[in-house]
């Protein structure tokens, strides 16, 4: 392992050793991040990782990736199909059937609040295997994501801790490549899967390697070669995630 590596999966186990903890669990949606962070995990706790595969109208490539990676790196899974259980809570809540198809129209169709069912179901599915085996949930967002607020929040956003957390991006994949993450993995178009078709970069606005540039100005105060309309953009999405990144307000009486 490259010193980087190295020092991330040490990270991993003392957190883990200082919460009390016997080993992690964290989902593997068959994307780089998940990816990453699996590998990660696995080098830190070799018998008490356990990636959780959990499919939600998602696509049949996603689940082969999380698979392959998963049986190249000797990682312990459980796949629990999660489709029916949206089926439901979504009848439940709105008082009728879900129609699939509404996930083929796009985001126009599909609501932002129903896609986010999707992450949170996985949410109670690793908190419930965590308590279970008294082990932490790792998440695998990266800095781009969480700078942003690209996640969902108490869905993928809900973690103990998050090994990935100050890597951008771009560095992620420079990462990806020295773990031995199998290339289609590191070379497919990023994607929450939230509705077909849905890719990250469309969502942000922009490219991660523009959005990476970006963030490193606003930490550098060296904007040359910034697109200033798209700092402006970045700023404003930092802004309006705040509260995602912070611990919930208390009222204080004194």
């Amino acid at each position: 392992m490259n010193e980087l590596s190295s020092r991330i999966s040490e990270w991993i186990r003392e957190r883990v050793m200082e919460a009390g903890a016997k080993g992690v669990v964290l989902g593997m949606s068959g994307g780089l991040d998940s990816s990453v962070t699996a590998v990660l995990c696995k080098n830190a706790f070799p018998d008490a990782t356990l990636g959780l595969i959990l499919p939600c109208f998602s696509s049949n490539e996603d689940v082969e990736h999380a698979k392959m990676v998963a049986k190249k790196f000797g990682i312990e899974t459980k796949e629990i199909e999660l489709s029916s259980v949206f089926k439901t809570l979504f009848g439940v809540l709105e008082e009728r059937e879900y129609d699939v198809d509404l996930k083929r129209e796009g985001k126009e169709e599909m609501d932002i609040a129903v896609a986010n069912l999707k992450p949170r179901l996985r949410m109670i599915c690793l908190y419930y295997f965590a308590n279970k085996l008294n082990y932490l949930v790792v998440g695998t967002g990266n800095k781009s994501e969480l700078s942003i607020g690209y996640f969902t929040k108490y869905g993928d956003g809900a973690a103990d801790i998050l090994p990935l957390g100050d890597l951008l991006k771009t560095e992620e994949r420079s990462l990806a490549e020295e773990l031995d993450i199998p290339k289609e993995i590191i070379a497919k178009v990023p994607s929450a899967d939230l509705w077909k078709g849905q890719t990250d970069e469309s969502e942000i606005g922009m490219s991660y390697d523009v959005l990476d540039k970006i963030i490193l100005a606003l930490e550098s105060g060296a904007f040359s070669g910034c697109d200033p309309g798209l700092v402006a953009i970045v700023k404003r999405m930092m802004e309006a995630s705040r509260h995602k990144r912070e611990l919930i307000p208390v009222f204080k009486k004194v």
